[in-house]
C-alpha cells in the first residue's frame, strides 16, 4: 500500500510536468495499437504510471495484455508464484492508472 501511495504522490507532481514530453514506452505503444478508442494523452498517462510502478520486464509483459486479454486472464488464474507476484504488481499499476488517467 505504501508503494501505491508513494506512486500516487509522485504522479500528482510528475504527470503535469512530464505531460509535455513524449513517452513512447511499451504500454503507450500497445495502448495506441489496441484500437480501443484511447488517445495519445490517455496512453501517455498510462505509460507514465507504468514508469513509476512497473519494471521494464513487467511493462513489456503487461503491454501484451492490450492485444491479448486472454493472456491476462491466464496470468490471473495461474498457480505459479511468479505469475501471482506479477499479478499483484500489475493490479497496483492498474489501480494507480485508473485513479490518475481514468
Amino acid at each position: 500500500m505504501k508503494t501505491l501511495t508513494r506512486a500516487a504522490a509522485l504522479a500528482l507532481f510528475a504527470l503535469p510536468i512530464s505531460s509535455t514530453f513524449a513517452s513512447a514506452g511499451p504500454i503507450d505503444s500497445a495502448c495506441m495499437r489496441a484500437g480501443n478508442g484511447a488517445n495519445r494523452a490517455t496512453c501517455g498517462c498510462i505509460q507514465q504510471v507504468a514508469d513509476m510502478t512497473l519494471r521494464g520486464g513487467d511493462q513489456r509483459r503487461a503491454a501484451k495484455f492490450f492485444l491479448n486479454p486472454d493472456q491476462a486472464q491466464e496470468t490471473r488464474v495461474s498457480k505459479r508464484d511468479s505469475d501471482n507476484a506479477f499479478w499483484a504488481r500489475y493490479k497496483q499499476f492498474g489501480e494507480a492508472a485508473q485513479a490518475y488517467c481514468g
